[in-house]
């Protein structure tokens, strides 16, 4: 229930949505200090109090020792409750939307207010879909996946938000900021930007902006804490699994990014399957109308996770405004009555449906937008009507893409680019493409991203049909181009490393063996380089296995003891471990594609000749060992504990993830973050900070503005500018991205943190300027007394190089 704030709520249904039976063909995808109740304001306690290094909203007992929980309401008060729900302010950009959108729900019935609280059926293959009221001339609207571009249809585009609006689809759902990547085998970690919320938080600001500016809405997920897919629903008598997450960590890290996406302007944001501080997230109140509606500003509406629902009208009062996939089970008929009999206030209604069509009006729907799932047929087996969403000029982008995509972090013996090789020996699972690509009825693996999988081990693993199933961590049957489940993207034209090779050496006149079979394949002494090929598979609702495999470890040893000059490359849906063989003398050169799209093999070929100089860095850190990590794998709910019916994780590393664990705990990573090689060599230098604001003015240690789209106006204030020269000193064109970290002076701060980065293009011998500005946020930590981002005083660290550990540069500041 809602905070378990309301006994009248109906009781969780653990095993009502499998997940593949509630959405059609595919589902996907504050804190408030003080809190209007009743007319009055209250002072309200904020998540439980933390440092930033550990969790006290846990387990309770701690040890999971004692008697078998068996009643939700041993959790009560765990989640503090934030009532009511905030009415959607008609300021701003809003007002002319908010205008049109409520003289529309003037004219409604309550039941035609109340259908448009949840999705229904249709024709269409909608992920999801809101209903239309004809007499009223609303349409309708189509919510479809997925983040990384349209899946489960054909003649798709390559500008995402122009391909998702001819195709009829309002939101869009994405981009993906949670997981934000505390768990490194998380099997969606891949669907997300980094494991660092200010970068994160960047990237989804600009996907925002960018999707919104054609008038698509963004669906933003998953809120909140939703870090792991082991337990992430309710199954027979077990509960989802809680994330505990302490008060200035929620801020600090996993809410970062969702506040970028809020200031963006995101239309939409989907709350999360998991629980939060022991209350389902798309029930938290603490987390919807608490933390989003009122500290950060939102105005617009909050969606749930397709079968995420568990609960009724109490769901409604604690801030979510639409249910997918189905509105009948909780909400429909029965929130009428909930209204009707004074339960619901109808004024809950109206804001649930004035969110929703302001950002219908907002975005320009109302006029000239498709007919709502126009491009998405039902059936792909069946003859239908083909949209086709495709613009040609968009194709330098996806490949620009695929490129800045590869990390090159090893290249010795100046292994790479390829000078007009004579023999190219090719080996591995992942150089070619899979033997089909074909839509399909039923669990299609072109719908769920798994061509490369091994189908008869996906259906019996995926969302847990076929029952058990055998774990592994690679797609042994062809090279991967995004991930699986409900983030994948569903290929067409793609070119494969073996394609783009094949024509290269036709071209240049190499002569190419290969095996792409065999674990100890034959090895011809002869070549010039042997190019070893494999991958890191991830997939909704399964998490991975481990960050390493024997059979392509083995099979990189196995040519590099015969060809000394091997080149390995691996297509990684995440982090990958290379330990096995990184220091093989004959491994000369290793690449990390990632998830590069249809463009794989020419963006490949283009970096592996020369053509195109890599500049991508790592988004995560790649360790030396597993154990190297603060949070390796899923948290499990142990037998015989007393959690055993209601998983547990608390986040006790606190902000302690990724680089600043390795950081505080003085770890060596293998790969730092932010770490990228190229073909040419850059130096930093002439480091200049200086503060904006008059040297005499001191700052106001709390902000004082009101509260906009992502939270207190002032927070964006630019407080401190910091400059510094890049150049190319060696004899290739090439772009660098300069990093800044700020070592905040509190004992709960990491030691370093990224706060800007800029990817200057140079030619060689050039020097570039490079400017960094620093806003009131940046240099804030969230003080969790007076619930709000605290300006630290003090020597502030500015450091400035290629990555978290050459930072050639240091400055500082005093604030």
């Amino acid at each position: 229930m809602s905070d378990h704030a309301n006994p009248a709520s109906k009781p969780l249904l653990a095993q009502r949505f499998p997940f593949l039976k509630t959405k059609r063909g595919i589902a996907l995808v504050v804190l408030a200090v003080l809190v209007v109740i009743g007319g009055g304001l209250a002072g309200l306690a904020a998540l439980p109090k933390g440092n930033g290094t550990g969790s006290s909203a846990g387990q309770g007992d701690g040890d999971g020792d004692g008697e078998l929980i068996t009643d939700d309401g041993y959790f009560y008060g765990l989640s503090p409750p934030v009532y009511p729900s905030p009415n959607m302010a008609s300021g701003r950009r809003w007002a002319e939307a908010y205008g049109k959108a409520k003289e529309l729900v003037g004219k409604m019935t309550l039941e035609e207010k109340v259908s448009l609280t949840g999705g229904a059926s249709s024709n269409t293959g909608c992920s999801g879909f809101i209903s239309a009221i004809p007499r009223l001339d609303f349409p309708g609207m189509c919510l479809s996946d997925a983040g990384n571009g349209v899946r489960g249809t054909d003649f798709r585009a390559l500008g995402m938000g122009g391909e998702f609006r001819t195709k009829g689809v309002n939101v869009l759902l994405g981009p993906v900021v949670g997981p934000a990547g505390r768990v490194v085998l998380n099997g969606r970690n891949w669907e997300g930007f980094s494991s660092d919320p200010y970068l994160s938080g960047v990237l989804v600001y600009e996907t925002v902006s960018a999707v919104q500016s054609v008038g698509v809405i963004t669906s933003t997920k998953h809120y909140i804490g939703n870090e792991q897919e082991t337990n992430r629903n309710p199954s027979g008598d077990v509960q989802s699994l809680s994330s505990n997450i302490d008060d200035r960590t929620m801020h600090e890290l996993y809410l970062w990014p969702f506040q970028d996406a809020v200031r963006a302007g995101s239309g939409n944001i989907m709350c999360s399957y998991q629980r939060l501080n022991n209350s389902y997230g798309c029930a938290n109140s603490k987390a919807l109308n608490g933390l989003l509606k009122t500290e950060l500003g939102f105005q617009g509406w909050a969606v749930s996770d397709w079968g995420a629902l568990h609960t009724g009208y109490a769901a409604a009062l604690a801030g979510l405004d639409v249910v997918m996939p189905f509105g009948d089970e909780f909400w429909g008929r029965h929130l009428v009555e909930a209204v009707r009999n004074g339960t619901v206030p109808e004024s809950r209604v109206d804001d649930m449906i004035l969110r929703m069509l302001s950002s219908w009006y907002l975005m320009g729907q109302d006029q000239g937008f498709p007919q709502p799932g126009v491009g998405m047929a039902n059936d792909l087996t069946k003859p239908h009507a083909i949209v086709d969403a495709r613009n040609s000029s968009f194709r330098s982008t996806l490949l620009d893409g695929a490129v800045e995509g590869h990390v090159l972090v090893k290249n010795t013996r100046n292994a790479l680019p390829l000078k007009e090789p004579k023999l190219l020996s090719l080996f591995g699972y992942s150089a070619k493409n899979p033997d089909r690509n074909n839509p399909g009825p039923n669990l299609s693996p072109w719908l769920w991203g798994s061509e490369s999988f091994n189908y008869t081990e996906f259906a019996g693993r995926f969302y847990g049909y076929g029952g058990s199933y055998t774990s592994t961590p690679i797609a042994i049957n062809g090279t991967i181009y995004s991930g699986g489940g409900s983030g994948a993207t569903s290929q067409s034209a793609v070119i494969s490393p073996f394609d783009a090779l094949m024509h290269q050496a036709y071209d240049g006149g190499t002569q190419l063996f290969w095996d792409f079979v065999s674990g100890t394949p034959y090895v011809n002494a002869l070549s010039d380089a042997c190019l070893v090929f494999g991958n890191a598979y991830a997939t909704e609702a399964a998490d991975r296995p481990g960050l390493s495999d024997d059979y392509t470890d083995n099979l990189i040893r196995h040519v590099a003891e015969r060809c000394n000059n091997t080149i390995v490359i691996f297509h990684n849906a995440g982090i990958r471990l290379v330990e096995a063989f990184a220091d093989h003398p004959n491994v000369t050169a290793i690449l990390f594609a990632h998830l590069p799209g249809e463009a794989s093999g020419r963006a490949l070929v283009d970096i592996l000749y020369g053509r195109a100089n890599p500049s991508g860095k790592l988004p995560y850190t790649v360790a030396r060992n597993e154990s190297d990590y603060p949070v390796l794998g899923p948290d499990v709910a142990a037998p015989g504990s007393k959690f055993e019916r209601f998983p547990q994780s608390d986040f006790s590393e606190g902000v302690f993830v990724d680089y600043r664990h390795f950081d505080a705990k003085n770890i060596t990573p293998r790969y730092p973050f932010g770490f990228g090689l190229s073909y040419t060599s850059f130096e930093y230098g002439n480091l200049a900070v200086q503060k904006k604001t008059d040297a005499d003015l001191s700052f106001d240690e709390y902000p004082s503005g009101p509260v906009i789209e992502g939270g207190q106006e002032d927070l964006w204030d630019v407080l401190v500018e910091v400059t510094a020269d890049v150049a190319n000193t060696g004899g290739v064109d090439g772009a660098e991205v300069a990093q800044l970290y700020v070592g905040i002076p509190d004992d709960g701060a990491p030691v370093r943190q990224l706060r800007g980065f800029e990817k200057p293009f140079m030619k060689a011998g050039e020097t570039v300027t490079v400017k960094f500005e620093l806003t009131r946020r940046d240099l804030s930590v969230w003080d969790v007394v007076a619930q709000k981002w605290r300006l630290v005083k003090g020597e502030h660290r500015i450091e400035v190089g290629g990555s978290s550990r050459d930072l050639p540069l240091v400055g500082k500041v005093m604030i």
